[in-house]
């Protein structure tokens, strides 16, 4: 027999619940059932609220279970419970209808041991610290007003967003944003791998080199952050020659990368606060600075004018020192005809007592000396005269000698002729010249003018020579008689 049969009789047997009724009985079951208990567990996402109250979930190795810590409980705990913390809690087993959720309730939490993940990450900080990452004087210095800031963080999240508007709210900056994962499979590849980039680049194109790098992400559970504590991002921020700001998390997060960062920032709008000053406060200053300076420069003066008038009423007045000096020159000048005097009459004595002991005897025997003195010289010089008067005259008539025998006339005589143009410039080649070209040839007897035909010269069509307008001939020279060789050799100059 079917519903459908019985008229839906059977259906009428259900009982019918609603929703809020359903979540209650299982609200009911669940309390009842697990009234009290005690978890031993891992903290992750440990998440404390304005309220006071601290959210949070306990897992082991294969569940999770959300986990509430009301305000009362939370402000009684002996310790702050922090991400991979491992805890031993005890409370009750409750559900949360709103989100169809199961929660523990803790009433009372202590330390159990640090988890897995802490250990792991307690073991890594002590390798990396052990080489040296972590010390002080390999961190350097964040420029006061960075040109450019490299930002290497997830490209859709409210990180980028808040770091740009802080930076636009204090000091307006080029930022260049290297977008990547912040959580997952591969996130600490891309970190490590933006870190590089940004060092690698070198300015010289279009993209500049960033000033200071900031690392970025919001705030998570140790699982979501633990990227940034792999040793391949921890390795490329400590390699980094560019100075780099962590701001990984909330100010309670702490990853590795902290640790090898040139400075930590405790959230991402911290990271940009942190890297630029405010401009109002940097104007502010300046026109501050220049007040002061204006003040100091004013005080200065005036203390300067007072200084120096009371200098002056110690001084003498110009009058006074001026006085003196036309005294003393009053006193020299009346002094200075009688000084001459009486050095003209020392002098003059002098010379009466010098000419007195001078006799006639005296002067003529000097007079005597001094011509003999002459007339020796006079011998002397007389003969050095002549000979070199002689031998300039034989280096000259040797250099005429061979200017002779070196000009161009000497080569007429021996056949040879030479052509000029109508200008008289002389023609050494047959191509500077063309067909009716007048040229005058010199021969060793006299010059003739001529004219140039095209093509090689005919026997039959020699060309007649324009005989030159006579000219008077010139009077034989006579010729000069060479001097016997003196056996020495001629010069040119």
């Amino acid at each position: 027999m079917t519903d459908k049969d019985t008229g839906g009789e059977l259906g009428t047997n259900i009982h019918e619940y609603t929703v809020s009724e359903l979540s209650g009985a299982l609200k009911r079951t669940v309390e009842d059932q697990f009234g009290y208990v005690r978890v031993r567990a891992e903290l992750s996402g440990v998440k404390r609220v304005s309220s006071g109250h601290v959210y949070f979930g306990l897992k082991d190795e294969s569940a999770v279970m959300d986990g509430v810590c009301w305000r009362g409980v939370a402000a009684r705990l002996g310790f702050v419970p922090e991400d991979g913390l491992e805890v031993i809690a005890t409370g009750k087993l409750t559900t949360y209808p709103a989100r169809s959720k199961y929660q523990m309730v803790v009433d009372h939490m202590e330390p159990a041991g640090a988890g897995a993940l802490m250990a792991l990450l307690e073991e890594r900080k002590k390798k990396l610290a052990a080489e040296g990452l972590f010390a002080p004087e390999r961190k350097k210095r964040i420029p006061f007003l960075p040109r450019v800031i490299g930002v290497v963080t997830s490209p859709t999240g409210a990180v980028i967003r808040d770091i740009l508007h802080r930076l636009n709210d204090r000091f307006p900056r080029h930022v260049i944003v290297w977008p990547v994962l912040v959580q997952g499979q591969g996130a600490a590849e891309q970190i490590a791998a933006a870190i590089r980039g940004f060092n690698a680049i070198d300015g010289s194109g279009n993209v500049p080199r960033p000033d200071v790098l900031i690392v970025a992400r919001g705030g998570g559970s140790i699982e979501d952050l633990w990227c940034f504590n792999e040793e391949v991002v921890v390795r490329a921020a400590a390699d980094s020659t560019i100075p780099l700001i962590s701001a990984v998390g909330h100010e309670t997060d702490t990853t590795l990368i902290d640790y090898v960062s040139d400075l930590r920032a405790p959230t991402p709008t911290g990271a940009a606060e942190k890297a630029v000053p405010v401009r109002e406060e940097l104007l502010y200053s300046v026109t501050d600075f220049g007040r002061r300076l204006a003040t100091q420069r004013g005080l200065m003066v005036r203390d300067r004018a007072e200084r120096l008038r009371g200098l002056v009423r110690g001084l003498p007045t110009p009058r006074d020192i001026l006085g003196l000096a036309e005294q003393r020159f009053d006193e020299l000048s009346e002094r200075l005809p009688r000084g001459l005097m009486a050095v003209a009459q020392i002098k003059a004595a002098k010379l009466n007592r010098l000419v007195g002991g001078l006799s006639v005897g005296r002067l003529r025997q000097a007079a005597s000396f001094g011509a003999d003195r002459l007339k020796s010289l006079d011998r002397r010089v007389t003969p050095a005269y002549s000979r070199r008067l002689a031998d300039l005259s034989s280096r000259l008539e040797a250099s005429g000698r061979m200017l002779e025998s070196l000009s161009y006339t000497r080569v007429l005589d021996r056949g040879y002729a030479l052509v000029t143009d109508a200008g008289g410039t002389p023609v050494s080649r047959a191509g500077a010249l063309s067909t009716g070209d007048q040229v005058n040839v010199r021969f060793a007897d006299g010059t003739t003018a001529m004219e140039v035909l095209e093509g090689q010269a005919d026997p039959a069509r020699a060309p007649k020579a324009v005989e030159p307008a006579p000219k008077p001939k010139p009077a034989a020279k006579p010729k000069k008689k060479d001097k016997p060789d003196d056996g020495r050799q001629g010069t040119l100059l």
